[in-house]
């Protein structure tokens, strides 16, 4: 499972970085401004980066600094499929600032509209040209209403209202914006309240209400008691954990389309960013083992699970599971059919890899000693394993585990059946080198 990381701390200087030149209030658009404007735009969209196909453009006005004399120059674009913007060119060689339409229409302190907001007809909705970068995050939303939060030199960040979601969500884009850039939402339930991204065009009822429809999905008896986001991972899944009035508690995967996706019990969600938070997991984590050692016991492996760590369900809806065991040394992987007539199989840590599990709690060296076992049972007494490699498994179902031996004689490739799995036949090096290259663990390389 990757970590899970929500970005929280995005520092917004917008106020620092608009622009600070007096313009006059806004009048009516003159042949004259549209047309220094369109004659200047091709200059501004090089030198300022930007994704900007200019489909009309205005010069808004200039202002002289009094001590510096340094001249400062504001056009608007309007661009095909993309936000409209406001330029700031101060003298003749820095690179030109950049402020969306959305941020430009947002009321100052004094309640007013800027003087310097967007006026071109391409503009009237500025909410309009953020809809391609909604598109790319991947969330469904159909904007009613947008807030533009703030700016950096390198972010763009505003909160969005979804006619399908009463949730919201914070969107994050490039400054200048740029279809090619990456572009996120994530919940506004994500963002604690009173910080700087924290969200005001919906409350926090509204917010709790994407939870509860997931966990109406979940198929669990759950009157939910509490609710916390946990994060998002790169591919856009979300996680929210809910705790319920029985004191039972889930973890609840929501797609990046925003269906519900899974629910996975906390007792099982220690990997998603440390846990479960509001429940007490541990009785329900005794209650996961003693499930887990009878499941194991009945596949033929004897073990009193102790720990455990989930790593997937299978294609053919099977419970995937490392176990560390209390009573004996060597763990091993479950895999456990989804109801009670279904085979299931239990691998130790030095077999389980031909299913392409590799154990992290306890170390292939301590199933060894069953490497040895299987080398007597079919006839090959005198090695004893000190050392193993997977080799993989073939097309037709074989799989091979190649074996050293601690007295530095030749090793053995060992042949497995993997459906239904039964241990084969051993191979000697010396004839194994048709197999994947044949031997490669020291001392079976150098004398097979």
């Amino acid at each position: 499972m990757r970590s899970i990381a929500i970005g929280l701390a995005v520092t917004l200087i917008w106020s620092a970085l608009a622009p600070q030149a007096a313009f006059a209030a806004k009048a009516e658009i003159t042949k004259e401004q549209r047309a220094k404007g369109m004659a200047a735009a091709p200059g501004l969209v090089a030198a300022a980066k930007l994704d900007c196909q200019v489909a009309d453009a205005r010069f808004l006005g200039e202002s002289l600094d009094p001590k510096t004399k340094t001249k400062t120059s504001l056009y608007e674009l309007a661009c095909t499929g993309n936000e409209g913007l406001i330029v700031q060119q101060v003298g003749a060689t820095a690179a030109p600032g950049t402020f969306t339409c959305e941020q430009m229409g947002e009321p100052g302190p004094d309640g007013k509209i800027p003087s310097a907001a967007c006026a071109l007809p391409g503009n009237a909705d500025p909410k309009a040209g953020l809809a391609p970068y909604v598109a790319k995050a991947g969330v469904p939303c159909t904007m009613d209403k947008v807030r533009a939060v703030g700016q950096s030199p390198t972010n763009a960040v505003f909160e969005l209202a979804c006619h399908e979601s009463p949730g919201g969500y914070i969107l994050t884009i490039s400054s200048p914006p740029r279809l090619d850039q990456p572009a996120t939402m994530n919940p506004c339930l994500g963002y604690p309240e009173g910080s700087n991204l924290s969200c005001k065009l919906t409350d926090r009822t509204a917010q709790f209400a994407i939870v509860d429809a997931l966990a109406a999905r979940s198929g669990k008896n759950c009157a939910v008691k509490d609710r916390r986001f946990i994060g998002a991972t790169a591919n856009g899944k979300l996680y929210y954990e809910i705790s319920c009035q029985d004191g039972k508690g889930y973890v609840l995967e929501q797609a990046a389309s925003g269906a519900f996706s899974k629910v996975i019990d906390c007792a099982q969600a220690d990997a998603l960013a440390g846990g479960c938070t509001l429940t007490d997991t541990r009785q329900a984590k005794t209650e996961q083992a003693g499930l887990y050692t009878k499941l194991a016991q009945k596949a033929g492996f004897n073990c009193n699970v102790s720990g455990y760590a989930p790593f997937s369900v299978s294609e053919d809806g099977k419970e995937v599971v490392e176990l560390v065991c209390s009573n004996r040394p060597d763990g091993g992987v479950g895999i456990f059919a989804a109801t009670s007539s279904g085979a299931s199989l239990v691998l130790d840590c030095a077999h389980s890899e031909m299913k392409s599990y590799r154990c992290s709690l306890t170390k292939p060296a301590a199933a060894y000693p069953n490497l040895t076992a299987e080398l007597k049972a079919l006839g090959k007494t005198t090695c004893t394993v000190s050392n193993s490699r997977v080799v993989g498994v073939t097309a037709d179902g074989h799989g091979y585990v190649e074996v050293a031996c601690s007295d530095g004689l030749p090793g053995y490739m060992i042949e497995f059946v993997m459906s239904p799995y039964k241990v084969k036949a051993p191979i000697a090096c010396s004839e194994a080198r048709g197999i994947a290259g044949g031997c490669t663990l020291a001392g079976n390389a150098k004398k097979g």
